[in-house]
């Protein structure tokens, strides 16, 4: 296996890393929603509420943000499965830092889905 290097002096810019960064993340994406059943379930649970969140009378900024924090639940996701990706690269034999470091990534989505529970009954608990 040849393994090809990074040429940081030679970075694409403008609209080229644009377009090239959008392809990049579209690729990570994709492969999330293939191999990630934890990903399937979060996104299911994003394009089944956006929608309901339309249903209550809340002001814009409550809005966004029953929005942002079922957003934020994706955002930790990709970030846990970079980690156990760059864990599992740098050695699949166990190791109590690879385990904590893969516990943590679980931590984060923990607490996402933690932060989006208590916005959305604190936005939408009837006073």
């Amino acid at each position: 296996m040849t393994t090809e290097k990074f040429d940081t002096n030679n970075k694409p810019s403008g609209l080229k890393r644009i377009y090239l960064a959008s392809k990049n993340s579209m690729r990570a994406f994709s492969w999330l929603y293939k191999n990630e059943a934890a990903f399937k379930q979060e996104l299911l649970l994003l394009l089944l509420l956006v929608p309901v969140s339309f249903i209550f009378n809340t002001s814009i900024i409550e809005h966004a943000a029953l929005i942002i924090v079922l957003i934020f639940i994706i955002f930790t996701e990709v970030i846990n499965t970079a980690i156990e990706a760059v864990v599992d690269r740098i050695g699949l034999e166990i190791h109590p830092l690879s385990g904590l470091a893969k516990d943590l990534g679980s931590a984060a989505v923990s607490l996402s889905l933690i932060i989006a529970i208590i916005t959305w009954c604190a936005i939408l608990w009837p006073e």
